[in-house]
């Protein structure tokens, strides 16, 4: 393989490119990224960045000279079409680049709300200009409202309350996040943002925004307006797969894949828009926008290009996935695959706490665990996960 193209230069990207060239690839490394600057990560975008306390320059995600790496670099350029047959991919500055291997890592895009786009005054939040320009209006001591919460709106909340701003939730379902973690969970998530002042406000309809040449207020469909100066559309994201579209790509909610990661001989993909099935799930179709999910298939990509490239065979990616969201106080941890129908328990301290546990069983085996400031006993209960334990056996070593 003597020419490789990355294109996503985020963290699945940059962990990529990094594994190449630590595993020993000498040929042609290229990344290309969309937005002009370096690797940085996304996480501070919605906490420390966002709240004044972090500057860029420690948003970055590599700190050794990319020189080391040998990389061309395309930043500023997206790509805009994938030939497969003919192995290329063509970018917006209409250059085209040949490759014998590629990892596919363009993330995902904010869902927008149409009515509300180039509105002053509205946001949503992904990149780092768009925190940095969100910022802006938070320093003129704004009043916010932030429509959806997911864990960018509810991190975004958080913040803006730990700056003494004014600070209002819409959410269109009974309580936040209940699609994925049930309603006892979801209001345990209400009542720790009522407690820090925010004016949460459930199973509302956002009508739409009015001002004179920005935003001054928020209209619900009940007729209640909200008076605000910063609109946060925060309502999910959708896979970055428009490039692709025609490319002979399998597509559905991201780029299709195998076990291994493989969208096609050659062709891996990696972070946001990788859909694939987890055997650790029994084969469960997942497409996951977790940091350590992005960073994790980044590496084992470029592992599986390299072996399709040598003739050799291997393992499954079939991680128990796990994610985490800092808001005030608690830090908010996630291991396995569980949902809403899933058995519940609280094995440690209690749901109206600010410290404890949750697992949730599946047909008698443990496929998940939520924690509130309890790092270390949910890393416990993520490889118990890992390792199949069964419902019974968690509960018991949750007693013992």
């Amino acid at each position: 393989m003597d020419r490789i193209c990355v294109v996503g230069a985020s963290l699945a990207g940059l962990r990529a490119t990094e594994a190449l060239r630590a595993s020993g690839y000498r040929g042609h490394l290229t990344l290309v990224g969309a937005e002009p600057h370096l690797p940085y990560d996304r996480p501070p975008l919605s906490k420390e960045l966002l709240a004044g306390k972090w500057e860029q320059d420690r948003t970055v995600l590599r700190q050794a000279p990319y020189d080391e790496l040998d990389l061309e670099l395309r930043l500023g350029t997206p790509a805009t079409a994938l030939d497969v047959e003919g192995r290329a991919v063509e970018l917006a500055d209409g250059v085209r680049l040949a490759f014998d291997g590629m990892v596919i890592a363009t993330g995902a895009t904010p869902r927008v709300l149409p009515e509300l786009v180039g509105v002053d005054g509205v946001f949503t939040l992904r990149t780092l200009d768009d925190c940095l320009a969100l910022r802006v209006r938070l320093d003129a001591d704004a009043r916010v409202v932030v429509i959806g919460a997911g864990f960018i709106g509810a991190e975004v909340a958080a913040t803006c309350r730990t700056r003494g701003l004014s600070v209002t939730v819409l959410e269109a379902l009974p309580q936040p996040m209940v699609r994925g973690l049930g309603p006892r969970i979801g209001s345990r998530l209400a009542q720790l943002h009522r407690d820090e002042g925010v004016d949460l406000r459930l199973g509302v309809t956002f009508e739409r925004v009015e001002g004179d040449g920005r935003v001054e207020s928020v209209h619900l469909a009940d007729g209640e307006v909200i008076d605000a100066d910063v609109v946060l559309v925060a309502i999910g994201v959708v896979p970055e797969t428009r490039w692709l579209e025609g490319s002979a790509l399998a597509l559905a909610d991201g780029v299709v894949c195998d076990e291994t990661l493989q969208a096609a001989p050659g062709i891996v993909a990696a972070g946001d828009l990788c859909r694939w099935p987890n055997v650790q799930f029994d084969g469960e179709v997942m497409r996951l926008e977790h940091w350590t999910n992005a960073a994790e298939q980044g590496v084992y990509a470029a592992h599986r290009l390299l072996a399709h490239a040598a003739g050799e065979t291997v393992e499954p990616f079939a991680p128990v996935p796990f994610v985490w969201s800092d808001q005030y106080d608690v830090k908010i941890q996630c291991a396995g695959r569980f949902g809403p129908e899933d058995d519940l328990e609280i094995v440690h301290g209690e749901l109206s706490d600010r410290q404890f546990v949750a697992l949730f069983g599946r047909n008698d085996r443990l496929v998940g665990a939520l924690a509130f400031s309890r790092p270390r006993q949910l890393m416990r209960y993520r490889r118990m996960v890992g390792e199949r334990a069964s419902f019974a056996d968690a509960l018991a070593h949750a007693a013992g």
